[in-house]
Protein backbone atom coordinates (compact mmCIF):
# COMPACT_ATOMS: atom_id res chain seq x y z
CA UNK A 1 0.00 0.00 0.00
CA UNK A 2 1.13 3.41 -0.84
CA UNK A 3 1.80 6.21 1.50
CA UNK A 4 -1.09 8.70 0.30
CA UNK A 5 -3.63 5.42 0.17
CA UNK A 6 -2.62 4.96 3.89
CA UNK A 7 -3.14 7.98 4.28
CA UNK A 8 -6.58 8.82 3.08
CA UNK A 9 -7.39 5.73 4.45
CA UNK A 10 -6.41 6.39 8.32
CA UNK A 11 -6.53 9.89 8.48
CA UNK A 12 -10.68 10.51 7.77
CA UNK A 13 -10.76 8.63 11.18
CA UNK A 14 -7.88 9.59 13.30
CA UNK A 15 -10.01 12.09 15.29
CA UNK A 16 -12.33 9.71 16.50
CA UNK A 17 -9.23 7.32 17.61
CA UNK A 18 -8.44 10.21 20.04
CA UNK A 19 -11.12 10.81 21.60
CA UNK A 20 -12.03 7.47 22.46
CA UNK A 21 -8.24 7.08 23.52
CA UNK A 22 -9.60 10.47 25.77
CA UNK A 23 -12.42 9.32 27.02
CA UNK A 24 -11.05 6.21 27.72
CA UNK A 25 -7.51 7.40 29.38
CA UNK A 26 -8.63 10.59 30.59
CA UNK A 27 -5.45 13.22 29.90
CA UNK A 28 -4.82 14.98 26.84
CA UNK A 29 -0.56 13.62 27.01
CA UNK A 30 -2.28 10.22 27.53
CA UNK A 31 -5.05 10.05 24.47
CA UNK A 32 -1.96 11.50 22.22
CA UNK A 33 0.36 8.81 22.96
CA UNK A 34 -2.57 6.52 22.65
CA UNK A 35 -3.32 7.46 18.96
CA UNK A 36 0.22 7.65 18.30
CA UNK A 37 1.01 4.18 18.56
CA UNK A 38 -2.15 3.29 17.11
CA UNK A 39 -1.74 4.85 13.91
CA UNK A 40 2.11 3.62 14.10
CA UNK A 41 0.59 -0.25 14.43
CA UNK A 42 -1.59 0.81 11.36
CA UNK A 43 1.32 1.69 9.42
CA UNK A 44 3.54 -0.57 10.21
CA UNK A 45 0.78 -3.25 9.44
CA UNK A 46 -0.40 -1.10 6.42
CA UNK A 47 0.34 -4.42 3.83
CA UNK A 48 -2.20 -6.47 5.87
CA UNK A 49 -4.87 -3.14 5.79
CA UNK A 50 -6.78 -3.79 2.83
CA UNK A 51 -7.75 -7.39 4.02
CA UNK A 52 -10.12 -5.58 6.53
CA UNK A 53 -13.46 -4.72 5.82
CA UNK A 54 -13.97 -1.58 8.18
CA UNK A 55 -10.22 -0.20 8.75
CA UNK A 56 -12.31 2.30 10.80
CA UNK A 57 -13.70 -0.34 13.11
CA UNK A 58 -10.68 -1.95 13.22
CA UNK A 59 -8.53 0.56 14.06
CA UNK A 60 -11.34 1.45 16.87
CA UNK A 61 -11.00 -1.72 18.52
CA UNK A 62 -7.32 -1.28 18.78
CA UNK A 63 -7.67 1.62 20.39
CA UNK A 64 -10.49 0.28 22.53
CA UNK A 65 -7.83 -2.63 23.39
CA UNK A 66 -4.47 -0.32 23.69
CA UNK A 67 -6.34 1.95 26.44
CA UNK A 68 -7.75 -0.74 27.91
CA UNK A 69 -4.15 -2.52 28.60
CA UNK A 70 -2.63 0.97 29.64
CA UNK A 71 -5.41 1.48 31.94
CA UNK A 72 -4.87 -2.14 33.85
CA UNK A 73 -0.69 -1.83 33.64
CA UNK A 74 0.15 0.14 36.51
CA UNK A 75 0.76 3.54 35.30
CA UNK A 76 -2.68 4.04 35.00
CA UNK A 77 -3.36 4.72 38.50
CA UNK A 78 -4.00 8.37 38.13
CA UNK A 79 -5.79 8.32 35.14
CA UNK A 80 -9.92 9.25 34.91
CA UNK A 81 -12.26 9.86 32.62
CA UNK A 82 -12.65 13.18 31.03
CA UNK A 83 -15.12 14.54 28.50
CA UNK A 84 -14.66 18.66 27.28
CA UNK A 85 -15.91 18.29 23.63
CA UNK A 86 -18.86 20.34 24.05
CA UNK A 87 -19.13 24.11 23.06
CA UNK A 88 -21.61 25.96 22.10
CA UNK A 89 -20.25 29.41 21.08
CA UNK A 90 -24.15 31.19 20.19
CA UNK A 91 -26.49 30.98 23.65
CA UNK A 92 -25.53 33.37 26.17
CA UNK A 93 -23.54 33.38 29.09
CA UNK A 94 -25.61 31.93 31.22
CA UNK A 95 -26.58 29.23 29.34
CA UNK A 96 -22.73 28.76 28.35
CA UNK A 97 -22.18 28.04 32.36
CA UNK A 98 -25.61 25.75 32.89
CA UNK A 99 -24.13 23.90 29.75
CA UNK A 100 -20.93 23.57 30.92
CA UNK A 101 -22.08 22.77 34.91
CA UNK A 102 -24.50 20.11 33.10
CA UNK A 103 -21.63 18.75 30.84
CA UNK A 104 -19.56 18.52 33.88
CA UNK A 105 -22.34 16.47 36.13
CA UNK A 106 -22.74 14.10 32.94
CA UNK A 107 -18.42 13.33 33.21
CA UNK A 108 -19.14 12.86 36.68
CA UNK A 109 -21.70 10.40 36.40
CA UNK A 110 -20.05 8.67 33.55
CA UNK A 111 -17.05 8.22 35.28
CA UNK A 112 -19.17 5.95 37.71
CA UNK A 113 -20.73 3.94 34.98
CA UNK A 114 -19.54 0.23 34.41
CA UNK A 115 -16.77 0.60 31.83
CA UNK A 116 -18.87 -1.57 29.12
CA UNK A 117 -21.61 1.17 29.41
CA UNK A 118 -19.01 4.16 29.02
CA UNK A 119 -17.40 2.80 26.32
CA UNK A 120 -20.61 1.87 24.80
CA UNK A 121 -22.20 5.87 25.15
CA UNK A 122 -18.76 6.83 24.30
CA UNK A 123 -19.26 5.00 20.53
CA UNK A 124 -23.12 5.76 19.81
CA UNK A 125 -23.93 9.12 21.58
CA UNK A 126 -20.53 10.56 20.93
CA UNK A 127 -18.83 9.05 17.84
CA UNK A 128 -22.18 8.02 16.52
CA UNK A 129 -21.76 4.66 15.66
CA UNK A 130 -24.21 2.63 14.72
CA UNK A 131 -24.92 -0.50 17.00
CA UNK A 132 -23.92 -2.98 14.30
CA UNK A 133 -20.44 -1.04 13.83
CA UNK A 134 -19.90 -1.37 17.86
CA UNK A 135 -21.26 -5.02 18.30
CA UNK A 136 -18.27 -5.86 16.12
CA UNK A 137 -15.92 -3.81 18.15
CA UNK A 138 -16.70 -4.82 21.54
CA UNK A 139 -17.43 -8.29 20.11
CA UNK A 140 -20.95 -7.92 21.68
CA UNK A 141 -24.64 -9.02 20.09
CA UNK A 142 -26.69 -5.65 19.33
CA UNK A 143 -29.73 -6.51 22.25
CA UNK A 144 -26.65 -6.36 24.78
CA UNK A 145 -25.63 -3.05 23.35
CA UNK A 146 -28.68 -1.46 22.86
CA UNK A 147 -29.75 -2.50 26.56
CA UNK A 148 -26.48 -1.14 28.27
CA UNK A 149 -26.89 2.06 26.51
CA UNK A 150 -30.40 2.26 27.35
CA UNK A 151 -29.14 1.58 30.94
CA UNK A 152 -26.16 3.82 31.01
CA UNK A 153 -28.36 6.49 29.65
CA UNK A 154 -30.98 5.79 32.11
CA UNK A 155 -28.66 6.04 34.81
CA UNK A 156 -26.76 8.98 33.33
CA UNK A 157 -30.80 10.82 33.04
CA UNK A 158 -31.62 9.99 36.60
CA UNK A 159 -28.71 11.63 38.36
CA UNK A 160 -28.39 14.62 35.87
CA UNK A 161 -32.18 14.99 37.28
CA UNK A 162 -31.19 14.34 41.21
CA UNK A 163 -28.31 16.76 40.39
CA UNK A 164 -30.64 19.92 39.24
CA UNK A 165 -33.46 19.18 41.27
CA UNK A 166 -31.86 19.26 45.00
CA UNK A 167 -28.33 20.20 43.99
CA UNK A 168 -26.51 17.24 44.82
CA UNK A 169 -24.96 13.84 42.86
Amino acid sequence: MKQTDFVSLVMPFKDKVFRLAKRLLVSQEEAEDATQEILLKLWRNKEKIGEYKNVEAFSMTMTKNFCLDRLKSKQAQNLKIVHSNYTDNSSSLQKQVEAKDSMSWVSKIMEDLPEQQRMIVQLRDIEQYEFSEIAKMLEMNETAIRVNLSRARKTIREKLTNTHRYGIK
